[in-house]
Formats: C-alpha cells, sequence, structure tokens
C-alpha cells in the first residue's frame, strides 16, 4: 500500500524559520553586553574546576564555601592586580608621555665598555662612533616621534579601564554562578549536543572543554612561570619599572612570542649603562627562562589534552589575533573540535586497497 503523498506549505516554513532567525538575533541582541564576561567566567570556571571540586573536599563538601573562596580568589589574582596596573599606568601616563616626546631625550650611548672586549673591541668601538657620526643622530630624531605615537597608544587603550572592570565583575559573578551550577549547565549543553550531533556532538563537548583546560595548563601556565622567573631576575638585577615589564612580558609569553622581547632590550640597557656584571647575570638568566616553554609547555599541554602542539599554538596565536585575549581559548578550541570531528569522519571510511608504492609508480608512469 503506497504512502499518500506529503504537501509542505512553502509560505509556513518560510515564515517559520525567518521567526525563529528574527528571535535568536534578537536574543544575541540582549544579551551582547554580557557576552564576553560570560564567555571569559565560562573559560575560567573550566579550566579551574577540578580545583574547585579540590576545595569542596577539604571544606567537607560544601560547594557554597567551594564557591565563596573560589570567587575571592579570582578577584585577589586576577581582577585586583590587574585592576591596580591599568590605574597605575593611567596614572603615570603623561610624564612618560611628554619624555618621550621631548627633543633630546633619547640620544645615542658612547658604548665605552665596547673597549674592553679583546682582540676586536677597539675596531668595533670605532666602527660604531663612525656609523653614529655617518647619520645615527638623524636616524634617532626620525625614530623619536614614533616612540611618542606608540607611548600615546599604549596609554589610550589602558585608558578603557571602566569597561574592562564592568567585564571583570560580570566575569566574576558569572563565575560563581557556574561554580554553583556547573553540573547542571554542563548537563544542558551536552544535551543540546546530542540533540544537533547524537554521539559526537557529546564528543565534541568534551574535546572543547580539554581543549580549554589543555590552554590554561600549557600556555597560560607557562607564561606565568615564565614571566614570575622573568620578573624575578629583572628586579634582583634593579631594572626600574620591574612590575609592569613583567606583566608586558607575560603578555608577550600568551601571544607566544616569548619573554626575551622584554628580557634582551634589559640586557641591552645595562651594558648600556655600564652595569656589566649584572649585564651579564640577567643574560646568563635569561637564556634559562627563555628556553624553559620547550619543554614545560608541552608536558602541560599533554596533561590536559592529548592534541597535536602545533594545532593548540596555531589556534592561541590565530584567536588571539582574530577576537583578541578571549581569542586565546576561543581558537585552539575551534581547532581541536574540527580536528577531531575531520578526523573522525576520515576513519570511517575504508582503508585504501592498494599500497602507496603501486600509486607513486603509477604516477612516475605517467
Amino acid at each position: 500500500m503506497t504512502q499518500p503523498q506529503r504537501h509542505y506549505d512553502l509560505p509556513t516554513i518560510i515564515f517559520g524559520v525567518l521567526f525563529i532567525a528574527i528571535m535568536i538575533v534578537a536574543s544575541f541582541w540582549v544579551v551582547q553586553p554580557f557576552i564576553l564576561g560570560f564567555a571569559w567566567a565560562g573559560m575560567v570556571v573550566i579550566a579551574t574546576w577540578p580545583v574547585l571540586i579540590k576545595v569542596q573536599r577539604l571544606l567537607w563538601g560544601r560547594r557554597s564555601l567551594a564557591v565563596l573562596i573560589m570567587t575571592i580568589l579570582l578577584i585577589l589574582l586576577f581582577v585586583l592586580p590587574i585592576s591596580l596596573l591599568v590605574s597605575s599606568v593611567v596614572d603615570n601616563s603623561a610624564p612618560i608621555v611628554s619624555w618621550v616626546n621631548s627633543p633630546g631625550k633619547v640620544s645615542i650611548p658612547d658604548l665605552e665598555w665596547l673597549r674592553a672586549i679583546p682582540l676586536i673591541g677597539d675596531r668595533v668601538y670605532n666602527s660604531y662612533h663612525l656609523l653614529v657620526s655617518t647619520g645615527g643622530t638623524a636616524l634617532i630624531a626620525k625614530v623619536q616621534p614614533y616612540f611618542g605615537q606608540t607611548a600615546t597608544w599604549f596609554v589610550t587603550q589602558a585608558a578603557h579601564i571602566g569597561r574592562f572592570l564592568v567585564h571583570c565583575m560580570l566575569m566574576v559573578l558569572f563565575s560563581a554562578l557556574l561554580y554553583a551550577r556547573g553540573e547542571q549547565v554542563g548537563l544542558a549543553i551536552r544535551h543540546f549536543a546530542v540533540r544537533l550531533g547524537a554521539e559526537r556532538g557529546d564528543a565534541a563537548v568534551l574535546l572543547a572543554g580539554q581543549a580549554i583546560r589543555a590552554v590554561a595548563l600549557g600556555v597560560v601556565v607557562t607564561a606565568l612561570v615564565q614571566s614570575v622567573l622573568g620578573g624575578i631576575g629583572l628586579a634582583v638585577a634593579g631594572i626600574p619599572a620591574a612590575t609592569l615589564l613583567t606583566v608586558l612580558m607575560f603578555v608577550f609569553c600568551v601571544a607566544q612570542l616569548g619573554p626575551l622581547l622584554i628580557l634582551i632590550p634589559a640586557i641591552i640597557w645595562l651594558y648600556w649603562t655600564g652595569e656589566t656584571t649584572w649585564g651579564t647575570v640577567l643574560l646568563i638568566w635569561s637564556c634559562v627562562v627563555g628556553t624553559l616553554d620547550n619543554f614545560l609547555r608541552p608536558a602541560l599541554i599533554r596533561m590536559g589534552a592529548d592534541l597535536p602542539l602545533i594545532l593548540i599554538l596555531s589556534g592561541v596565536i590565530g584567536g588571539l589575533l582574530a577576537f583578541g585575549m578571549i581569542g586565546l581559548f576561543i581558537g585552539p578550541v575551534v581547532l581541536a573540535v574540527s580536528y577531531r570531528l575531520v578526523s573522525a569522519w576520515v576513519n570511517e571510511a575504508p582503508q585504501p586497497n592498494r599500497d602507496i608504492k603501486e600509486v607513486v609508480k603509477d604516477l612516475e608512469q605517467l
């Protein structure tokens, strides 16, 4: 018996889809001010969830006390230091900009210590001064205005302190809510993923959490260790504004640029001012700090998720350039989930019957 042919009401379908699209856009429009804070809270909670569970066990299994402790830690370790740093940069911005823009403040050093280098010292010193006398001063005069523009740009970015603090407070608020109801929220997300993609959808959600934890462990912890060790070296060597330079070093390490962008100019400055002993000490210390990530970061990433290292690093750098600081986590999550889904799809295909050597032979004959 043949089934009756089904008739579809095309206008009803079109208007139904259009209504759903309008509701989705309107919903995103309403929650737009909270998206960044909620996204940061989600990344922080996923990365620190094992810590919450351990704190809860220490507090006789009481979730409310554990949430309170974790919220206080977020404020003390994240919101408060960054707020104080940004406020300090804004308060001291005027003297820095005026000093950089003042003519005659930036000058070429004499570098008398070059003469002490055995065999080649005098030759290097004479060549350096020949370069200075034939146009070095003019080069400094041309480059100096860009120093002032760069300093002004950084100060302008730091001046958005009000909006930044609002996002930080939203992040803390949403983090507390997610800490309190994390299991229910995670289960709801997994149910939604199963509704979209069955078992693959559930696996994609779990993999996203692993990728976030891998970035938090491998990238952020490595950057924190390198910046703290580098900051200790700067402070011991007597570099001015060591705290501010340490924070900049942390930003560069997160962006996968490394701590040497801060440490090398500090070493040059020490030799420039005649502190050759401390310059040598900081040079040796910088070699240790600069190579630390070569073995620490891969080990930590493997602890968070069994994913290719190049995949995580590409996601970190690409996400940072595309989405800003939040892209630090979004990039690796997108690449990790896409990588696993494509791998599962490829592995479902039957194995090729012909050996690779036979294929190469046929191509050579062509």
